[in-house]
């Protein structure tokens, strides 16, 4: 991860409110990185943090958007974490609504720690990563080697 990180955004409808507070909150952090959401939560993350820096004349950052997470959103964000292209995961999802794409959730969720992706899940997780002292700086996360899972014995019987 170089000092300017990759950072999805995404949150479910009953914490999208949540997100967008938190990303007022962080707006100084989160400016200094590139930024990408699925969906809704990347128009309302981006309309946020555009408040914010016409208040402070700050250039606003661009924010790179998905689709919706029920439309194909999670599984674009799964693909760019396996293609090295995100560095960090904020999803704050809803544990008390089912979702019509909980499979998809599930798979994402898979794929962060599979890959070793920094991922919170909720607002104090979050914070703890946004003031890590690794946030602004290059780190080099410490992947499994699967090989041996790649080149395994596959009995066709």
């Amino acid at each position: 991860m170089k000092k300017k990180k990759n950072i999805a955004i995404v949150a479910h409808d009953n914490r999208k409110k949540d997100i967008i507070e938190w990303a007022e909150f962080n707006w100084k952090e989160l400016i200094q990185h590139n930024l990408i959401c699925t969906g809704t939560t990347g128009k309302l993350v981006e309309d946020a943090l555009a408040v914010k820096c016409l208040e402070e004349s700050v250039v606003p950052p661009t924010v790179s958007r998905l689709k919706s997470g029920p439309l194909g959103g999670d599984q674009q964000l799964g693909a760019l974490i396996v293609e090295g292209a995100v560095d960090i995961l904020i999803f704050f999802w809803d544990p008390m609504q089912p979702q019509p794409h909980d499979v998809d959730v599930k798979a994402l969720l898979r794929i962060t720690v599979l890959y070793n992706i920094p991922t919170a899940s909720n607002r104090s997780t979050a914070d703890f990563l946004v003031s890590s002292s690794l946030f602004h700086e290059n780190y080099q996360p410490i992947l499994k080697d699967y090989e041996h899972y790649i080149k395994r014995d596959v009995n066709l019987d």
